[in-house]
């Protein structure tokens, strides 16, 4: 027989999130003195501290309170999805959506507006992340579900295809490839691009290059992608990004293009990603039926 709860787990992530006693007692809604309690009869039954208790409520977490902590997530979130698979289609009333933060300004908005109007009985949150961030949070249960590229996602991971997008090239506007209507990865291989700063997204326009058949030349990385554009305007190199605010001027007001790059093999799917796949009928299948039937993706990007 297991002797620790889920909400013993709970509770321990609680004071990971927050940092002191008092504040996870006020999140959960328990006493102090309970909570801290019940930290120490969970720290005896594990034999080891989870964490440093200094002066006042404050807590410093050990590396064996890290590694509890990341798996009482991954528990926690399994107990919520196996709960939720029994449920009746909107029995779950709360979602949190994810989304890759250069595609944020350009769909969160919207998708969520779409939810709402779709499933108003819903209470929907959002939160915005790296590759790696949405990968860890979907698999931590912090989010249902994430808009983002198909990059970083591994087998546990399901996907729909929301749309495709292609990169373009922010070039400024006496540069002798500004006159183009449209280019390819070629026509870049001797010129200084800025890239995003994500790893993963610069490795695969890395890649991308390679296939191509040229390594790129880096002048820099630059996030977030308003400040690519700036640099690109002033004549700092060529930015390179999937996302294109329809603006063309950069923030300090300079003109500048942004081009469709066309080579096919540089268009990329947005999904909408999910660790494990939504039960048929459920509320997380009927949010991923809304996104994929919304047209969010008329920006100029597209």
């Amino acid at each position: 027989m297991l002797y620790l709860t889920l909400r013993h787990y709970s509770y321990v992530v609680a004071i990971a999130d927050h940092g002191s006693l008092s504040a996870a007692a006020a999140h959960l809604n328990v006493s102090q003195p309970s909570l801290s309690n019940a930290l120490d009869i969970i720290e005896a039954r594990l034999q080891r501290p989870l964490f440093l208790r200094g002066r006042g409520q404050g807590v410093t977490i050990t590396p064996d309170g890290r590694s509890f902590v990341k798996e009482a997530k991954s528990l926690i979130a399994s107990a919520r999805r196996l709960e939720q698979s029994g449920r009746s289609p909107l029995s779950q009333t709360s979602a949190a959506l994810g989304c890759f933060h250069d595609l944020a300004p350009f769909v969160l908005a919207p998708a969520l507006s779409r939810l709402r109007q779709s499933l108003p009985e819903m209470d929907l949150h959002s939160r915005l992340g790296s590759f790696e961030t949405l990968v860890r949070d979907m698999a931590e249960g912090t989010i249902d579900m994430a808009i983002t590229w198909d990059i970083g996602l591994d087998a546990r991971f399901s996907k729909r295809v929301l749309g495709h997008l292609r990169p373009h090239a922010f070039v400024a506007m006496d540069h002798p490839l500004a006159c183009r209507a449209a280019l390819t990865l070629n026509d870049l291989a001797q010129e200084q691009l800025i890239l995003s700063d994500d790893g993963l997204s610069v490795q695969h326009m890395v890649k991308l290059c390679q296939s191509a058949g040229f390594t790129p030349h880096l002048a820099g990385h630059a996030a977030p992608v308003e400040v690519m554009r700036s640099l690109a305007a002033h004549g700092e190199g060529i930015g390179i990004s999937y996302s294109v605010p329809p603006s063309r001027q950069s923030y300090d007001g300079r003109d500048l293009r942004a081009i469709p790059v066309t080579d096919p093999a540089a268009e990329e799917p947005v999904v909408l990603a999910q660790l494990g796949d939504p039960a048929p009928g459920g509320t997380l299948h009927l949010i991923a039926e809304t996104l994929e039937k919304a047209d969010l993706f008329r920006f100029g990007g597209a």
